[in-house]
């Protein structure tokens, strides 16, 4: 982590932003519809301003979330980085920890040049802009956007407002989250009345799933355990049952919300072990008033007060859900 990283004002951002470069988008792994949205959003505006843009994630994008892209790249890994691409700048957006980009932060994680995020709680790496009360990284993209098409810097399209869109209702819940202000549902509105399908989008994003999506979400339901007289449920889901039936982690990555709807849960989480070493992805969510990013940060991770993620390292699922378990204040649930 850099010493002299900086926290920057809007009009710092934008400055930052005008200057022309060859530039890498990155976003982290296992990506949700708010980091794909905000990056190809970003490249767009990047190139509109001058520069040559590249979106890169360790993950490839899942197929649900491909329609955000408008085909503009046929891949995010780093290996398809234009050979001609130099003296690069690098930003990362909807990124509050150096562990979420991956691979990318030991390839780039010494060179990020900017950070553009939105999580309450993280680990910052680079100077910074991470607005309070945005509730996505969507919404800080919407306004760097809108000052920017004021000026004719940048030419507003139905690609642009719907990936802005689908980075805010996916991280809001499709509205229904405690992080929504009367600004977010502006910001919408505004979008919406560009004239682009919203419910379409929102079928895609919350009510459209595939088989091997459903499989996860059964074989979870299997895995699930309760904790504090029900009040923590956490479904684990082991590589072993993973490479069974033949999942990717994109399919997985409902999991936390299936724990979350059960009746009379407070914190929910996931834990996931994407390959055969001891490393596993957790998901957490908070239903009451418990910060769930204090303990996310806590092994590494960072986020919201109700939605955060971490990694814990452990022989066993179980021995990664006991660490987790162990780190709750349950007399605050």
């Amino acid at each position: 982590m850099r010493e002299d990283m900086k926290e920057l004002t809007f009009e710092e951002l934008i400055a930052r932003l005008v200057e022309p470069a060859d530039t890498l988008v990155l976003f982290h792994r296992n990506p949700d519809a708010d980091a794909v949205g905000s990056a190809f959003a970003l490249r767009k505006v990047l190139e509109d301003l001058g520069s040559r843009a590249w979106c890169v994630c360790e993950s490839e994008l899942p197929e649900r979330l491909r329609f955000l892209t408008d085909g503009v790249q046929e891949s995010v890994l780093p290996e398809s980085i234009p050979d001609d691409f130099e003296n690069i700048r690098v930003i990362s957006v909807d990124s509050a920890a150096p562990s979420q980009l991956g691979e990318l932060n030991d390839l780039y994680g010494d060179c990020v040049d900017l950070m553009i995020d939105h999580h309450e709680m993280g680990w910052p790496y680079a100077d910074y802009y991470i607005p309070p009360h945005a509730a996505a990284t969507g919404e800080i993209l919407f306004d760097i956007v809108k000052h920017l098409a004021t000026d004719g810097y940048v030419t507003v399209t139905d690609a642009l407002c719907t990936a802005i869109y689908a980075a805010i209702s996916a991280d809001t819940g499709c509205f229904r989250f405690s992080n929504v202000t009367p600004e977010t549902h502006m910001r919408a509105a505004e979008l919406a009345a560009s004239g682009i399908d919203c419910a379409a989008i929102n079928l895609r994003l919350f009510d459209t799933f595939t088989m091997d999506q459903l499989r996860a979400r059964a074989a979870g339901i299997s895995n699930l355990h309760l904790h504090a007289n029900g009040k923590i449920a956490v479904i684990t889901f082991p590589y072993a049952l993973k490479a069974a039936l033949g999942l990717t982690d994109a399919d997985m990555d409902t999991l936390v919300d299936v724990a979350r709807s059960l009746q009379g849960v407070k914190l929910a989480a996931s834990i996931r072990q994407p390959e055969t070493e001891g490393v596993f992805r957790v998901s957490v969510r908070s239903s009451c008033d418990y910060d769930v990013s204090e303990l996310c940060v806590g092994f590494g991770g960072g986020g919201h007060t109700k939605a955060a993620g971490c990694t814990i390292t452990a022989a066993d699922c179980d021995e990664a859900m006991q660490k987790l378990v162990a780190a709750i204040d349950v007399d605050r649930l």
